[in-house]
């Protein structure tokens, strides 16, 4: 009995300790372990129906376009760009619309424009856009006035009105979430590369900014300087009808692959290399609720080609970690991985050190990122959950100053936000108060930092990322 046929004969839990050699991977080979965070579809001919009609679909991105991001994503493990990914926390079928799509592109535009200029580096632009629609949930059931029904799972499970008929999951569900993606996709290409994404253009998105801010005089000397730069570069013979990078820019999706029906649809053999890419997206990564080493949802992300992230947050031990790396990874091919740490403000340094020396002390080579929303949801006193910025801003820091002990680059943030002026994180130069939430808290799942507070943390990052330049090329001067 060879060793792949002895791994076929192990339970599922098991098979993983065989090693991904040992098993071989298939787009339908996750069936075969326990999967978390899934919805349980009464009507089985309608979900096989569906996901038939998904395979004979065209596919929404392209393999050459996300290896172009795993590309991007290794000058970001090398410390010659930055990552920015954001978006909203759970897409909705109901605020669909052209205005949503564009506000979205641009604050992250504005953002990615700060950014550069303060990190001196290249930003890498990706968004949880067009596919982000399925939530994991802490609780199977939502019980309201004494009446239980099965939780909210996003657009593509279920509807979030709390009634039997809306909450029941529905396959069907998964075919709209395609073709909005699709239209969704189609407009921001239109974005990136028809003159919308303009420098000139952002920065006087930026300069509106400036002005309206309650914090604008600690922002005027960045967008003095910014705009010093594009004029010096006009002067030169930089315009955006000499340069089209001026004009254009390259734009990326994401979203959580939480969802394998839908994943494995749109999954893909790719005709140049022979590889399968997972086209719902550039770029899948991997939830903290979902990322067990002999779960389905590593089974099936192991086999794609597709840049990839996972979700490291208190509870991710050293050990589970590595296996994570040697299941996703297995050839450390720079790109290939995001982690994205979720520790919350004033935990980063009890759990995040541990893990970096664990990789640097393995060689392997991983883009560090993040995300200061998921470890600092707090109820507030009406009830609402919501998050404080200044609460993502120390977790933000913590993360910065890790890594200047550790010797490692900060490459990454990944921010819950959104292009409109809702009232859901309390704080900012805005100063959103517990009160005021109910102005315009919309969101249908996690709180999101607004347009402002999103480009007011922009700021203060590049000024984060300034001194940590600043300070690189100090060591290289005295050569320490």
């Amino acid at each position: 009995m060879n060793a792949i046929q002895a791994a076929a004969q192990r339970k599922p839990t098991d098979l993983r300790a065989a090693g991904a050699a040992a098993f071989p991977w298939s787009p339908e080979s996750w069936r075969s372990f326990p999967a978390q965070q899934m919805p349980t579809y009464d009507d089985k001919a309608t979900l096989e129906g569906a996901e038939a009609r998904l395979r004979r679909y065209p596919p929404l991105v392209f393999a050459g376009e996300a290896r172009k991001l795993t590309a991007a994503l290794a000058d970001v493990a090398a410390g010659k760009a930055f990552l920015l990914q954001g978006g909203d926390c759970a897409e909705s079928f109901q605020d669909f619309t052209a205005n949503t799509i564009r506000d979205m592109f641009r604050v992250l535009l504005q953002m990615a424009v700060v950014l550069t200029y303060g990190a001196g580096v290249p930003v890498v632009k990706v968004g949880r856009m067009a596919g982000q629609f399925a939530k994991p949930r802490s609780s199977d059931i939502e019980e309201i006035d004494g009446v239980k029904l099965p939780s909210y799972r996003g657009d593509n499970v279920n509807g979030f009105e709390f009634t039997p008929g809306a909450r029941k999951p529905d396959p069907e569900r998964m075919v709209q979430a395609y073709n909005q993606s699709a239209a969704t996709l189609n407009l921001l290409r239109a974005f990136a590369q028809g003159g919308y994404a303009d420098l000139h253009e952002v920065h006087r998105w930026n300069l509106d900014f400036v002005s309206n801010s309650p914090a604008s005089a600690q922002y005027e000397d960045l967008a003095k300087r910014l705009d010093e730069t594009l004029t010096f570069m006009a002067a030169c013979g930089l315009t955006s009808a000499t340069t089209p990078q001026i004009a254009e820019t390259d734009f990326f999706t994401s979203h959580e692959a939480l969802l394998l029906q839908y994943e494995q649809a749109l999954t893909r053999v790719d005709s140049t290399s022979g590889d399968w890419y997972d086209c719902s997206a550039h770029m899948l990564w991997i939830g903290d609720r979902t990322r067990q080493p002999d779960g389905a949802h590593v089974e099936f992300l192991r086999g794609v080609k597709n840049p990839l992230g996972f979700k490291a947050g208190p509870t991710t031990k050293p050990d589970d970690f590595l296996r994570l790396l040697d299941s996703l990874n297995p050839r450390n091919t720079a790109g290939r991985i995001t982690v994205i740490a979720r520790m919350g403000a004033g935990k980063v340094g009890d759990h995040l050190p541990a893990l970096i020396r664990a990789a640097k002390r393995e060689g392997r080579t991983v883009v560090w990122s993040c995300d200061p929303m998921h470890g600092n949801t707090v109820k507030a006193a009406n009830g609402l959950k919501t998050r404080h910025v200044s609460a993502v801003l120390q977790e933000v820091r913590e993360f910065f100053a890790i890594h200047r002990a550790e010797g490692t680059h900060p490459g990454g943030v990944h921010f819950e936000m959104t292009g409109q002026e809702v009232t859901e994180c309390v704080g900012g130069a805005v100063d959103i108060t517990v009160e005021g939430l109910t102005a315009r808290y919309e969101t249908q799942c996690d709180p999101r930092l607004n347009a402002s507070q999103a480009l007011e943390l922009a700021f203060l990052l590049a000024e984060q990322l300034k001194s940590e330049r600043l300070s690189r090329e100090r060591s290289v001067v005295s050569g320490k």
